[in-house]
Protein backbone atom coordinates (compact mmCIF):
# COMPACT_ATOMS: atom_id res chain seq x y z
CA UNK A 1 0.00 0.00 0.00
CA UNK A 2 1.47 3.40 -0.80
CA UNK A 3 2.23 5.76 1.47
CA UNK A 4 -0.21 8.84 2.28
CA UNK A 5 0.76 12.45 2.07
CA UNK A 6 1.82 14.78 4.34
CA UNK A 7 -1.38 16.89 2.49
CA UNK A 8 -3.71 13.63 2.46
CA UNK A 9 -3.00 12.88 6.04
CA UNK A 10 -3.96 16.35 7.04
CA UNK A 11 -7.03 16.76 5.26
CA UNK A 12 -8.10 12.61 6.84
CA UNK A 13 -7.79 14.24 9.87
CA UNK A 14 -10.42 16.97 9.63
CA UNK A 15 -12.85 14.44 8.19
CA UNK A 16 -14.82 13.00 11.43
CA UNK A 17 -15.21 9.04 11.59
CA UNK A 18 -18.64 7.39 10.71
CA UNK A 19 -20.35 11.17 10.46
CA UNK A 20 -22.59 11.97 7.97
CA UNK A 21 -22.08 15.37 6.39
CA UNK A 22 -25.19 17.66 5.33
CA UNK A 23 -24.69 18.90 1.75
CA UNK A 24 -23.74 22.46 2.67
CA UNK A 25 -20.97 20.75 5.63
CA UNK A 26 -19.44 18.42 3.47
CA UNK A 27 -18.97 20.95 0.49
CA UNK A 28 -17.38 23.54 3.04
CA UNK A 29 -14.61 21.06 3.68
CA UNK A 30 -14.37 19.41 0.95
CA UNK A 31 -13.21 22.82 -0.78
CA UNK A 32 -11.49 23.15 2.15
CA UNK A 33 -9.60 20.04 1.91
CA UNK A 34 -8.61 20.42 -1.99
CA UNK A 35 -5.39 22.09 -1.32
CA UNK A 36 -3.47 20.84 -4.39
CA UNK A 37 -1.38 23.34 -6.47
CA UNK A 38 -4.31 22.64 -9.67
CA UNK A 39 -8.10 23.27 -8.71
CA UNK A 40 -9.40 20.24 -7.90
CA UNK A 41 -12.80 18.61 -9.61
CA UNK A 42 -15.51 17.67 -6.84
CA UNK A 43 -17.20 14.76 -7.58
CA UNK A 44 -19.85 12.73 -6.00
CA UNK A 45 -19.83 8.91 -5.73
CA UNK A 46 -23.40 6.98 -5.54
CA UNK A 47 -23.85 3.32 -4.40
CA UNK A 48 -27.25 2.15 -5.63
CA UNK A 49 -29.15 -0.60 -4.49
CA UNK A 50 -29.97 -1.97 -8.04
CA UNK A 51 -28.66 -5.49 -10.54
CA UNK A 52 -26.85 -4.07 -12.81
CA UNK A 53 -27.12 -7.55 -14.43
CA UNK A 54 -30.17 -6.53 -15.53
CA UNK A 55 -30.75 -3.88 -18.42
CA UNK A 56 -33.82 -2.63 -16.87
CA UNK A 57 -32.57 -1.67 -13.56
CA UNK A 58 -29.46 0.39 -15.63
CA UNK A 59 -29.72 4.08 -14.60
CA UNK A 60 -28.80 6.88 -17.27
CA UNK A 61 -29.59 10.53 -17.83
CA UNK A 62 -28.51 13.54 -18.60
CA UNK A 63 -27.91 16.46 -16.28
CA UNK A 64 -27.56 20.67 -17.23
CA UNK A 65 -25.68 21.54 -14.00
CA UNK A 66 -27.03 25.04 -13.22
CA UNK A 67 -23.35 26.30 -12.83
CA UNK A 68 -21.53 24.79 -15.65
CA UNK A 69 -18.97 22.47 -15.54
CA UNK A 70 -15.84 24.79 -15.38
CA UNK A 71 -14.21 23.29 -18.01
CA UNK A 72 -13.29 24.18 -21.46
CA UNK A 73 -15.22 20.80 -23.21
CA UNK A 74 -13.87 20.19 -26.48
CA UNK A 75 -16.57 19.24 -28.75
CA UNK A 76 -16.75 17.49 -32.06
CA UNK A 77 -19.37 16.93 -34.40
CA UNK A 78 -20.23 14.52 -36.93
CA UNK A 79 -22.41 16.56 -39.71
CA UNK A 80 -22.18 17.84 -43.12
CA UNK A 81 -24.23 20.47 -45.05
CA UNK A 82 -26.08 22.92 -43.56
CA UNK A 83 -25.64 20.64 -39.94
CA UNK A 84 -22.16 20.91 -40.21
CA UNK A 85 -22.48 24.72 -40.15
CA UNK A 86 -24.82 24.63 -37.51
CA UNK A 87 -22.42 22.69 -35.54
CA UNK A 88 -19.64 25.05 -36.09
CA UNK A 89 -21.66 27.94 -35.04
CA UNK A 90 -23.05 26.60 -31.99
CA UNK A 91 -18.96 26.51 -30.88
CA UNK A 92 -17.80 22.78 -32.07
CA UNK A 93 -14.14 22.27 -31.78
CA UNK A 94 -13.90 20.16 -35.02
CA UNK A 95 -16.72 19.09 -37.64
CA UNK A 96 -16.33 16.75 -40.40
CA UNK A 97 -17.66 12.56 -41.43
CA UNK A 98 -15.68 9.88 -42.96
CA UNK A 99 -12.52 12.02 -42.69
CA UNK A 100 -12.88 12.90 -38.90
CA UNK A 101 -14.23 9.27 -38.23
CA UNK A 102 -10.24 8.25 -40.35
CA UNK A 103 -8.79 10.67 -37.61
CA UNK A 104 -9.96 9.04 -34.17
CA UNK A 105 -10.07 5.79 -35.54
CA UNK A 106 -6.04 6.46 -36.19
CA UNK A 107 -5.56 7.26 -32.71
CA UNK A 108 -6.56 10.77 -32.41
CA UNK A 109 -8.57 11.65 -28.67
CA UNK A 110 -8.37 15.39 -28.25
CA UNK A 111 -11.82 15.66 -27.27
CA UNK A 112 -14.46 15.34 -24.54
CA UNK A 113 -17.55 14.74 -26.09
CA UNK A 114 -18.80 13.65 -29.81
CA UNK A 115 -22.39 14.47 -30.83
CA UNK A 116 -23.96 13.48 -34.11
CA UNK A 117 -26.92 13.94 -36.46
CA UNK A 118 -28.73 10.32 -36.59
CA UNK A 119 -27.44 9.81 -40.77
CA UNK A 120 -23.68 9.85 -39.10
CA UNK A 121 -24.39 6.69 -37.01
CA UNK A 122 -23.44 4.88 -39.52
CA UNK A 123 -19.61 6.24 -40.07
CA UNK A 124 -19.24 6.40 -36.37
CA UNK A 125 -20.56 2.81 -35.83
CA UNK A 126 -17.40 1.52 -37.29
CA UNK A 127 -15.54 3.15 -34.31
CA UNK A 128 -17.33 1.40 -31.87
CA UNK A 129 -14.00 -0.19 -30.92
CA UNK A 130 -11.92 2.68 -29.88
CA UNK A 131 -15.09 4.57 -28.46
CA UNK A 132 -17.24 2.09 -26.67
CA UNK A 133 -14.23 1.44 -23.99
CA UNK A 134 -13.71 5.02 -23.64
CA UNK A 135 -17.27 6.20 -22.82
CA UNK A 136 -17.31 8.52 -25.65
CA UNK A 137 -19.87 6.73 -28.00
CA UNK A 138 -22.64 9.31 -29.01
CA UNK A 139 -26.13 7.92 -27.91
CA UNK A 140 -30.06 9.30 -28.60
CA UNK A 141 -30.46 9.21 -24.50
CA UNK A 142 -27.42 11.22 -23.75
CA UNK A 143 -28.99 13.76 -25.94
CA UNK A 144 -25.31 13.48 -27.87
CA UNK A 145 -27.11 12.21 -31.02
CA UNK A 146 -29.78 14.93 -32.48
CA UNK A 147 -31.27 16.08 -35.76
CA UNK A 148 -30.52 19.70 -33.91
CA UNK A 149 -27.06 19.68 -33.76
CA UNK A 150 -26.53 23.06 -32.88
CA UNK A 151 -28.10 22.42 -29.58
CA UNK A 152 -27.21 19.55 -28.78
CA UNK A 153 -23.27 21.27 -29.00
CA UNK A 154 -24.27 24.20 -27.05
CA UNK A 155 -25.95 22.30 -24.39
CA UNK A 156 -22.88 20.03 -23.87
CA UNK A 157 -20.71 23.86 -23.59
CA UNK A 158 -23.03 24.77 -21.36
CA UNK A 159 -22.52 21.95 -19.07
CA UNK A 160 -24.66 19.00 -19.24
CA UNK A 161 -23.00 16.15 -18.56
CA UNK A 162 -24.31 12.41 -18.50
CA UNK A 163 -24.56 10.10 -15.42
CA UNK A 164 -24.59 6.47 -16.22
CA UNK A 165 -24.30 3.58 -13.50
CA UNK A 166 -21.32 0.81 -13.63
CA UNK A 167 -21.17 -2.88 -13.64
CA UNK A 168 -20.95 -2.66 -9.42
CA UNK A 169 -24.00 -0.31 -9.66
CA UNK A 170 -21.90 2.72 -8.77
CA UNK A 171 -22.41 5.84 -10.13
CA UNK A 172 -20.25 8.60 -10.18
CA UNK A 173 -20.97 12.41 -11.10
CA UNK A 174 -18.88 15.23 -11.49
CA UNK A 175 -20.48 18.60 -9.54
CA UNK A 176 -17.86 21.35 -9.90
CA UNK A 177 -14.46 22.61 -9.43
CA UNK A 178 -12.85 23.75 -6.20
CA UNK A 179 -12.57 27.03 -7.49
CA UNK A 180 -16.45 27.26 -7.11
CA UNK A 181 -18.02 28.92 -4.34
CA UNK A 182 -19.92 26.63 -1.95
CA UNK A 183 -23.41 27.64 -3.52
CA UNK A 184 -22.68 26.59 -6.72
CA UNK A 185 -20.76 23.58 -5.63
CA UNK A 186 -24.37 22.51 -3.43
CA UNK A 187 -26.79 23.88 -6.78
CA UNK A 188 -24.87 21.38 -9.00
CA UNK A 189 -25.12 18.42 -6.57
CA UNK A 190 -28.48 19.07 -5.56
CA UNK A 191 -29.52 19.18 -9.51
CA UNK A 192 -27.71 15.75 -9.54
CA UNK A 193 -29.43 14.23 -6.66
CA UNK A 194 -32.52 14.99 -7.82
CA UNK A 195 -32.21 13.54 -11.67
CA UNK A 196 -30.68 10.21 -9.83
CA UNK A 197 -34.04 10.20 -7.69
CA UNK A 198 -36.02 10.95 -10.59
CA UNK A 199 -34.03 8.46 -12.84
CA UNK A 200 -34.92 5.29 -10.29
CA UNK A 201 -35.63 2.04 -12.51
CA UNK A 202 -39.24 1.03 -12.03
CA UNK A 203 -37.77 -2.62 -11.53
CA UNK A 204 -35.53 -1.60 -9.11
CA UNK A 205 -36.52 -2.93 -4.80
CA UNK A 206 -35.97 -2.36 -1.95
CA UNK A 207 -33.47 1.00 -0.84
CA UNK A 208 -32.63 2.42 -3.81
CA UNK A 209 -29.30 5.04 -2.84
CA UNK A 210 -27.67 3.29 -0.67
CA UNK A 211 -24.70 5.48 0.14
CA UNK A 212 -23.44 8.96 -1.43
CA UNK A 213 -19.66 10.40 -0.79
CA UNK A 214 -18.46 13.53 -1.77
CA UNK A 215 -14.86 14.19 -2.58
CA UNK A 216 -12.57 16.59 -4.47
CA UNK A 217 -9.46 14.55 -6.83
CA UNK A 218 -7.28 14.61 -4.40
CA UNK A 219 -9.12 14.51 -0.49
CA UNK A 220 -10.67 12.18 1.22
CA UNK A 221 -14.24 11.25 0.82
CA UNK A 222 -17.22 12.43 3.36
CA UNK A 223 -20.31 10.55 3.89
CA UNK A 224 -23.77 12.71 3.21
CA UNK A 225 -26.44 12.24 5.43
CA UNK A 226 -29.07 10.11 3.77
CA UNK A 227 -31.99 11.48 5.15
CA UNK A 228 -31.19 15.31 3.60
CA UNK A 229 -29.90 13.03 0.12
CA UNK A 230 -34.08 11.88 0.21
CA UNK A 231 -35.60 15.26 1.57
CA UNK A 232 -33.76 17.97 -0.37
Amino acid sequence: MSKQSKRYSVAQDKVKEKKEYTLSEAVKLVKENATAKFDESIEMAFKLGIDPKHSDQMVRSTVKLPHGTGKNIKVVAFADGAAADEAKAAGADEVGMVELADKIAKGWFDFDVIVAVPASMKVIGKLGRVLGPKGLMPSPKAGTVSQDIGQAVKEVKAGKIEIKTDKTANLHAFVGKASFNEGQIVDNARTVINAIVKAKPAAAKGSYIRNVTLTSTMGPGLSLDMKEIYTG
